[in-house]
């Protein structure tokens, strides 16, 4: 489904596709940046090794509850992460439409 989500029209199903790649891409993106503090560059590490690791607590094949374990740690570690982190530099680190990151992160909250 990832693979196909530059295919799938505007809305909430193509957010989804694209968010662990978009994780992935913003963990890489803020791994250097100066206003990361140390303990939120560890947590976007560990969310990306977490999906790119082989290794699942539930294997992928599972229809939809496979890749379940890999969302559910990568929004923890996210959340967790964006506390400490400026709302502007993790949406400028943010690759493809925010939408989907701001209701995961809350609208009223406000990192950094």
């Amino acid at each position: 489904m990832m693979l196909f989500a530059h295919r799938l029209p505007d809305g909430l199903l193509r957010q989804v596709a694209e968010f662990l790649p978009s994780c992935v891409t913003a963990a890489r993106a803020l791994r250097k940046h100066p206003d990361v503090p140390r303990r939120a560059r560890i947590a976007l590490l560990v969310a990306a090794l977490w999906v790119l690791s082989p290794i699942d607590l539930l294997p992928e094949f599972l229809p939809v509850i496979g890749p379940l374990d890999d969302v559910v740690a990568v929004v923890l570690l996210l959340r967790y992460a964006a506390r400490s982190i400026p709302r502007e530099t993790l949406l400028n680190a943010w690759p493809t439409d925010p939408r989907l990151l701001e209701r995961l992160l809350g609208a009223g909250r406000r990192a950094g």
